[in-house]
């Protein structure tokens, strides 16, 4: 469903994801990715969420990142993704996490879902992100300081 939700975002290209990576990222002996997976009534998946933790030092306390959301076409409407997102909230309730958080694309359909449940759109903070040769080029100055002090 991961390469669904990419072709869904109009990227399928740039989804690698295995199956492989993904069972080792949800179930090593100390997995940082954890996952939901909703199902019909014959039992077949419909749609997931993949989460992991994040801190907020102001509060305090950790929260949920929500790093995808996705129901397959034919059971939007269904109430799945509403009680994906539920049982996420309720993780945040019992572990007294202060905050679910998630980005969407800027043109999804779900904004007004999102709205619908008392979501925010946080619009004072701007994402930013280091990948590819940028991010190995600031990764060699880490290595190359590292060498001159010995460590």
């Amino acid at each position: 469903m991961v390469h669904e939700l990419a072709e869904y975002e109009r990227a399928p290209d740039e989804c690698h994801l295995t199956t492989d990576q993904l069972t080792s990222a949800l179930f090593s002996t100390a997995p940082a990715l954890f996952g939901h997976v909703a199902v019909d009534e014959r039992d077949e998946p419909i749609g997931f969420a993949l989460w992991f933790l994040n801190f907020s030092t102001w509060a305090g306390v950790h929260g949920v990142y929500l790093e995808d959301l996705y129901v397959r076409p034919a059971a939007r409407g269904t109430g799945a993704g509403r009680l994906l997102l539920a049982t996420l909230a309720d993780i945040c309730v019992r572990r007294d996490y202060r905050r679910l958080e998630w980005w969407m694309i800027d043109w999804n359909p779900a904004a007004g879902f999102y709205a619908s449940i008392g979501a925010q759109q946080m619009s004072e903070w701007v994402p930013y992100r280091l990948s590819g040769d940028a991010l190995r080029e600031l990764a060699g100055q880490a290595t190359a300081a590292n060498t001159r002090s010995g460590d």
